[in-house]
């Protein structure tokens, strides 16, 4: 997708998609859009690409995994800031809703992630 703060919005929607196929819980949804809308914020606001991927995966049954990769390659830290500051907590905010999360290097890029874990909507 584009890397334009436009993508956020798309982001969500594939998100949300996913999990209700997967019959998640609407929360679980709801914080999966709230993680990749911050992933992608990053990956347009610092990411050096005219694209960026966004990637909806199932790593086990009761976790959901996303990731954008754009072509900045470097680590990325979760960094405190003070109440004064107008930006920068997208990494805390993932890190305290997320299970786990983390930067894979690419040969070319980086892959940001985070995972979470969810609940399924009963069947009955």
């Amino acid at each position: 997708m584009s890397s334009t703060p436009e993508a956020a919005a798309e982001a969500r929607r594939l998100v949300r998609r996913s999990c209700t196929l997967w019959a998640f819980d609407d929360e679980t949804g709801e914080t999966a859009a709230l993680l990749i809308s911050e992933l992608v914020a990053n990956a347009v606001v610092h990411g050096r690409s005219h694209s960026i991927r966004v990637i909806i995966a199932r790593p086990a049954a009761d976790r959901v995994r996303i990731a954008v990769v754009d072509r900045k390659r470097c680590i990325v830290e979760a960094i405190a800031r003070s109440a004064d500051d107008v930006s920068g907590r997208g990494l805390v905010l993932v890190d305290a809703l997320s299970g786990k999360w983390g930067t894979d290097l690419l040969h070319w890029g980086k892959r940001v992630w985070a995972e979470i874990h969810v609940k399924r909507h009963d069947v009955s």
